[in-house]
């Protein structure tokens, strides 16, 4: 059913897509979003065909400028100006990427949970992966989206946002490469904004990631964007992402650095410095719960995975030390 329309007749909430090259995911993606009357798709340069798909499902598509460095964030941003363009009156808006699908509840259970809690700026559900049994790095995948319930620091880029307060906060910054939606939430949280996760199925998520690569270059974007965090919100009373950036470093640059001097210095025996990789693996092991394969697997992938995280450290670095605008960290097989 189409969204309900506010006494002014606009409808409650509108759905801002953001995809590159998804294909048939696209296609699949926009038609899970019967509720909403206003759909906008946002393409970053697709060379496939996403813009067709988007069209023959109805919905308005805003095709981004090839001459600026492309970002989720800056997708986010112009899907939501165009949003209200059309629709001045609109009220929520329903971020989705575009290998993603809602559950054909999640719409109605989130606008009612803002329209009952109006000091919370955006609600986010349970995202699920399609196919964690395609790879190792799809299963991982589907234990990172399984986050805590209730009030929460952060939301990721499906979510429900409240209009007013995005628009406050003057949107998502368009410069931040990845984690954007954890850098608007520092905004919002010290703007009295709270965040919400509920219980609920919120949408189903195709990673697609089935090679070492793919997982490896994820992870260094990952890194980069605990280093741009940190840069921005990284003074106290926030400290964001310099927990996760000094973790990084330590794991992924000093130790293996140290480690191999102590080699080099001390060989033979001086190589056993770097069985303090297995033995945190160890660690983590016994802190977790559950079988105790996925425990080691899971440790096993955190502790290899501060590697690609401080290379993307370094990369942050570098950008910042050489104002070298950043630019888009794909993973994405296209």
């Amino acid at each position: 059913m189409p969204s309900s329309p506010d006494s002014s007749g606009a409808p409650s909430f509108g759905a801002v897509v953001i995809g590159r090259n998804e294909g048939k995911r696209l296609a699949r993606c926009i038609r899970s979003l019967s509720g909403p009357a206003l759909i906008v798709y946002v393409d970053s340069g697709s060379s496939d065909r996403s813009v067709a798909i988007a069209q023959d499902c109805g919905a308005e598509v805003v095709e981004l400028d090839l001459t600026i460095p492309f970002t989720a964030a800056r997708a986010r941003n112009a899907g939501f100006a165009r949003a209200r363009e059309i629709c001045g009156g609109v009220r929520y808006i329903q971020f989705v990427d575009g290998d993603c699908e809602l559950d054909r509840d999640w719409t109605s259970c989130a606008t009612c949970f803002l329209e009952s809690h109006p000091g919370v700026a955006a609600v986010c559900g349970r995202l699920r992966e399609r196919h964690p049994e395609n790879s190792i790095y799809n299963w991982l995948c589907d234990q990172e989206w399984d986050g805590p319930l209730g009030e929460v620091r952060s939301f990721a880029g499906n979510v429900m946002v409240r209009c007013e307060a995005l628009a406050a906060m003057g949107g998502y910054r368009d410069e931040v490469i990845a984690a954007e939606e954890d850098e608007l939430c520092v905004r919002l949280r010290a703007a009295n904004w709270t965040i919400y996760r509920l219980s609920n199925d919120m949408a189903l998520h195709d990673a697609a990631m089935t090679h070492f690569h793919q997982w490896w270059k994820r992870s260094v974007r990952c890194g980069y964007a605990f280093g741009q965090g940190a840069y921005l919100h990284g003074k106290n009373p926030e400290r964001h992402f310099v927990w996760e950036s000094q973790r990084a470093r330590l794991w992924g640059i000093y130790l293996p650095l140290l480690c191999l001097l102590t080699g080099m210095l001390f060989h033979p025996i001086g190589w056993a410095a770097f069985l303090i990789y297995p033995l945190q693996v160890l660690r983590l092991v016994s802190r977790r719960r559950g079988p105790l394969v996925n425990r080691l697997l899971l440790a096993a992938f955190q502790v290899l995975g501060r590697f690609p995280e401080g290379l993307g450290q370094l990369n942050f670095t570098y950008d910042r030390l050489f104002r070298r605008r950043a630019t888009l960290i794909e993973h994405k097989s296209i």
